[in-house]
């Protein structure tokens, strides 16, 4: 199985998109081999940009997508690589971060503690507070 990044099916929905081919390639393999996933942090990140939010999750199983429950043990992982983002960009001159943790920790910690692959087209967040995540990304055409 692959964790799905909302970027991911976001390109594979947008023609324009320029990680389109890509995703939808990669989507299409997944469904074909492990299956694709997605967590309610994705879903919901999904829904807020739809123009009918309420059918995203029927449209989704449809095109064969799982949708995983976020295991409790996620949170400590979260957590743990939240903190240590937090302490890095205390350490440099930008805004302060928000407190509570920002959905790709979520989703990371989801891959993570589920020892998925994670499918994204932005590996920079996840390179560094996630190392042990196998990523699938356009720019290595695949695992990164």
């Amino acid at each position: 199985m692959i964790l799905l990044d909302t970027n991911v099916l976001i390109d594979a929905f947008d023609p324009t998109a320029a990680s389109h081919h890509w995703a939808v390639s990669l989507v299409r393999g997944a469904l074909l081999e492990s299956g694709p996933a997605i967590n309610p942090v994705i879903l919901a990140e999904l829904c807020v940009g739809d123009h009918s939010p309420d059918t995203v999750p029927s449209r989704l199983e449809t095109l064969g997508i799982h949708l995983l429950d976020l295991p409790a043990g996620t949170a400590l992982r979260c957590a743990q690589a939240y903190a240590a983002y937090l302490e890095n960009r205390r350490q440099q001159p930008v805004a302060p971060a928000p407190r509570t943790p920002l959905p790709d920790f979520f989703i990371g910690a989801h891959a993570s503690t589920l020892n998925l692959p994670l499918a994204t087209a932005d590996a920079s967040r996840y390179r560094i507070y996630f190392p042990e995540v196998e990523l699938l990304t356009p720019s290595g055409g695949g695992v990164d």
